[in-house]
């Protein structure tokens, strides 16, 4: 049984633009290839070692992509006034704002604010309410300014 993964609209765009991109590479790769053979003998040319690596590199993620794509499931955000997937939090926590993007795993980025459901802030913020406190399992807590 294939496992459903969540991704929200900019997310799906994101990994067809990957994988588009991927796929130009391929060309650029065998061309490599076919020029590190003429180099001749495999078992010390580092050139066709590179590129067999890069070429399994890619291969592997555009494998990875096209499996994701296929199980996906879009996130649709019909609340904007409790928290759920696909939603734009806005949260006080040590007396500073954040923002985060509620997101499945496969999407997560903690670094450009996107944070999964099944992460302790994502747990601790799904199903709350504009103006509910939280807490997170390390004891700090926090409060809801918006949801989006």
């Amino acid at each position: 049984m294939k496992k459903t993964v969540n991704l929200t609209k900019q997310g799906k765009l994101d990994l067809e633009a990957e994988l588009k991109t991927l796929v130009a590479r391929r060309p650029a790769i065998a061309e490599r290839l076919q020029i590190a053979r003429s180099f001749g003998d495999l078992s010390e040319n580092q050139e066709y070692s590179d590129a067999r690596a890069e070429q399994k590199a890619v291969e592997n993620r555009i494998a990875e992509i096209e499996d994701i794509l296929k199980n996906a499931k879009l996130i649709r955000n019909a609340s904007h006034d409790k928290v759920a997937m696909g939603a734009t939090v806005t949260v006080t926590l040590n007396g500073k704002r954040q923002k985060y993007s509620i997101v499945g795993p496969v999407e997560a980025n903690p670094l450009e604010g996107k944070i999964s459901d099944k992460s302790p802030i994502g747990q601790a913020l799904l199903g709350k309410k504009v103006g509910d406190t939280y807490e997170l399992p390390n004891g700090n807590k926090g409060k809801i300014v918006s949801v989006e």
